[in-house]
């Protein structure tokens, strides 16, 4: 197996690494954040080591990576439900399954409150280095992975809740993180500027530190802010110049979700996990919570964000893609050796997120079930390309887009032209059908369905069965953070 790296914590910083047991989302703003260093305290090199922390946050802040981040991203969508038994965590189920959203649910506010905790560090880094009369490069540096990374924040806030308040001062007491909801285009505004800095100052890569914000990054996500807004040509612009920086697809689209495609040439940003076999564990429990739930050596989870019967039909037929992301109970696991996965019942689901999935030779040798050694890849270069594809298409350079499309499928068939052909068609509306499918399959389980499906003006028609109206694009402000923005912050419309 090959031996999986990860970003090195300073000390001060490790004690925010440590696997969330649970959080306190009425204390939100009130308590300095622990393991991290704040004004008056940096040693030498403190930049270096609050930019680390950044890190650190992303992998153990409720909200960001843990298992609230599906809820959010997976569970809202056709393609996903809560899975685990009937009973457990019904009420979730309740929420994100059938769009009954609620403002008062503390689970939910974990989702915004850890967005706000990492801007907050990001402002503490980006405040610090302005005040600088004259920051060197590495210094710069750090506050480009400080802007990225806020972009990064809000760009989930703003696809989450619309309207959000724009935060860009330190924040060391409650009242300095007040602020009333900026409009979206206000929000957009100021992640295009983040990221422009971003890409100025940040390298192309970190050598021997795999995992921190690069240009690509940057670019990739300024790429996908303007497909949001339709905004195609800039968004043409922005991925091709990622295609130019030296990524390209990991072979087998199977493997890519094992510990063998972390940080492959396909990785534009992935959160490093390590599990080592001395029992050191830096992760946390979003791929745990979506293992087949089962008993004895079949308890590899707690059987969470399960695909649906919906997914399971979409696939056209033979595409290897349909295997490698969806765990069927009763099946063969595809995997060498091969496991048979018990039936359902016993199992409580008939199928299970196939790229939450482990082989059962690392299971052996870190000596637990539950993985906590794949990292999460956030963006890829597979997402890239149909981005790109999406942009140029809609600029009415299908040629061009067809290339792209076919790519990606190229990859998924391993070889095999029978089972999945290329995309033939020079008509527009039938390459953008193709490109809708394509991201469908593509990126099932990892998080893109349902704010495509919004984006594109879907959701109403794919999702109206399942109890989605139109006011469910945009999640309710939790009532936690209106309270201690006294009044200041304004509930989104009709909730």
């Amino acid at each position: 197996m090959k031996r999986i790296k990860y970003l090195k914590l300073p000390a001060f910083a490790l004690a925010s690494v440590a696997i969330m047991t649970g959080c306190n989302d009425d204390e939100f703003l009130d308590k300095k954040p622990q393991g991290y260093a704040t004004v008056g305290e940096y040693p030498a090199g403190g930049l270096e080591a609050q930019a680390f922390g950044l890190y650190g946050r992303l992998r153990t802040e409720a909200g960001l990576t843990d298992w609230t981040r599906y809820w959010f991203q997976s569970i809202r969508s056709d393609d996903a439900a809560k899975g685990s038994t009937q009973t457990d965590a019904a009420n979730f189920g309740t929420i994100f399954d059938s769009y009954q959203y609620s403002a008062a649910e503390n689970f939910a506010a974990g989702n915004w409150n850890s967005h706000y905790r990492l801007i907050y560090d990001c402002n503490d880094i980006i405040v610090t280095v302005d005040e600088m009369e004259d920051p060197d490069d590495n210094t710069l540096a750090n506050k480009a992975e400080a802007t990225c990374m806020r972009a990064f924040s809000y760009f989930d806030l703003r696809r989450d809740y619309g309207e959000v308040p724009i935060v860009l001062n330190r924040v060391t007491t409650p009242s300095e993180g007040i602020a009333p909801k900026s409009t979206v285009a206000e929000v957009d505004a100021q992640i295009i500027a983040d990221l422009q800095f971003a890409i100025e100052y940040l390298p192309v890569s970190w050598p021997n530190q795999l995992g921190r914000a690069t240009k690509g990054f940057a670019h990739t996500l300024l790429g996908k802010l303007y497909l949001y807004q339709q905004n195609y040509a800039q968004s043409l612009e922005q991925l091709q110049i990622v295609m130019g920086m030296g990524y390209s697809l990991y072979p087998s689209y199977a493997d890519l979700f094992l510990g063998a495609g972390d940080n492959s040439a396909e990785s534009i940003f992935e959160i490093q996990f390590y599990r080592s076999p001395t029992n050191q564990n830096y992760s946390n429990n979003y791929w745990e919570s979506q293992g087949v739930r089962g008993a004895g050596s079949w308890d590899l989870g707690w059987g969470f964000n399960v695909p649906t019967q919906v997914l399971v039909d979409a696939y056209e037929a033979g595409d290897p893609r349909r295997a490698a992301t969806i765990l069927f109970s009763g099946q063969s696991d595809n995997m060498v050796p091969a496991l048979v996965v018990p039936e359902s019942p016993p199992l409580a689901q008939p199928y299970w997120n196939r790229k939450a999935y482990t082989k059962a030779i690392e299971r052996s040798q870190f000596g637990e079930n539950k993985n906590h050694w794949a990292n999460i890849k956030l963006f890829r270069y597979a997402d890239v390309l149909l981005m790109a594809a999406e942009a140029a298409n809609e600029q009415g350079q299908t040629g061009v887009a067809v290339g792209y499309i076919n790519e990606v499928r190229a990859r998924a068939r391993g070889g095999n032209n029978a089972v999945l052909p290329d995309i033939m068609s020079s008509d527009q509306s039938v390459v953008r059908t193709a490109i809708k499918h394509e991201r469908r399959i593509e990126f099932a389980m990892e998080g893109e369905r349902f704010y495509d499906l919004v984006r594109w003006g879907d959701a109403p028609s794919v999702l109206g069965g399942l109890g989605y109206q139109p006011k469910n694009r945009y999640y309710p402000i939790p009532q936690t953070a209106i309270d201690q923005f006294g009044g200041v912050l304004v509930q989104n419309p009709d909730y």
